[in-house]
């Protein structure tokens, strides 16, 4: 057949490893589609997308639409010479009409294994629920959010302390193997076999928000451990000490019970901070108050000089 034409869509570093491997493996992409550039620092200068950055790295050309809905950005990616279209993290709706652009088709790498976690947030979420395993897939893109055929997928397993930002990482590197191997093929066989999601065991990664990063301390250790996991990091798992948001990092959970103390009270200090929960003790290893760096517990103890029986509040 001939040789794959890819137009690449992505964003985040979650899509940088894809794009490289397509590159390695000696794949044409034409074009890189990826959001415009946004201002971000405290100049609020405007700053380009990883992605782009990747890119122009590798010489690619880039295009950077606001929106995909209007008739010029239907006539600029219609006029490029491309058979398939990638998309990963692309983070803008593609119309059903640039969809249809491709002859051998749009496919999509997901950070879960579908059909559970449809939607913006499906690694958060699985740390959130405490899935023991997650990983990618490989799927066709259609309108409906995540709903498209799976080619292929693979898992991996969560550990007790991976957080957000480490399974981003190790899913990236797993989407992009996964990726390059689904292209193999392509070329190979000039078509790929897919499956229907089961409807029925559908699950949806509903978008982080600031709002849900505050601690209920009434939750057990367990529960509120895997919320400072899934929250690093972003939004960060929060907590009001001493009158102040107080941003909580890193924890582990312990059995400990202290029947006298108060939910979300210091009961025991030595290299970190155990909290009482509803359930359990938490014990704090990294923390930060507002205006200050990132503490190892060690740290913020000789610092801020907490003591038994100080209140860390929801």
């Amino acid at each position: 057949m001939n040789p794959l034409k890819i137009i690449f869509a992505g964003t985040p570093d979650f899509a940088v490893p894809a794009l490289q491997a397509l590159h390695d493996k000696g794949y044409e992409v034409v074009t890189v589609l990826t959001q415009p550039d946004r201002p971000s620092g405290r100049g609020l200068k405007l700053h380009a997308s990883p992605v782009k950055l990747k890119a122009n790295e590798l010489d690619i050309p880039v295009y950077q639409p606001s929106e995909l809905k209007s008739k010029t950005s239907y006539e600029s990616l219609a006029a490029i010479d491309f058979n398939v279209m990638i998309v990963a993290a692309y983070g803008l709706i593609i119309p059903q009409a640039i969809l249809n652009l491709p002859s051998l088709g749009c496919f999509n790498i997901h950070a879960s294994l579908l059909p559970r976690w449809r939607g913006a947030a499906p690694i958060h979420r699985a740390i959130l629920m405490g899935d023991e395993v997650t990983g990618v897939t490989i799927m066709r893109v259609v309108q409906k959010l995540d709903a498209g055929d799976m080619i292929k997928k693979t898992e991996i397993r969560i550990g007790e302390k991976d957080t957000t930002e480490q399974l981003t990482k190790a899913l990236a590197k797993l989407g992009a193997q996964l990726m390059a191997a689904v292209m193999d093929e392509l070329m190979n066989k000039g078509e790929l076999q897919s499956t229907p999601q089961d409807e029925a065991k559908v699950t949806y990664a509903e978008k982080v928000t600031k709002e849900e990063s505050t601690i209920d301390w009434q939750d057990s250790s367990l529960v509120i451990a895997r919320k400072i996991r899934a929250f690093n990091p972003f939004p960060v798992a929060q907590a009001e000490y001493h009158e102040a948001v107080c941003k909580i990092w890193d924890a582990e959970i312990s059995l400990e019970i202290n029947h006298e103390a108060k939910i979300g009270q210091i009961i025991k200090l030595d290299e970190f901070i155990h909290v009482k929960c509803g359930e359990g003790t938490l014990i704090i290893k990294e923390l930060q108050m507002p205006g200050g760096k990132r503490l190892k517990s060690k740290e913020f103890i000789l610092g801020h000089r907490p003591i038994l029986g100080d209140v860390f509040k929801s």
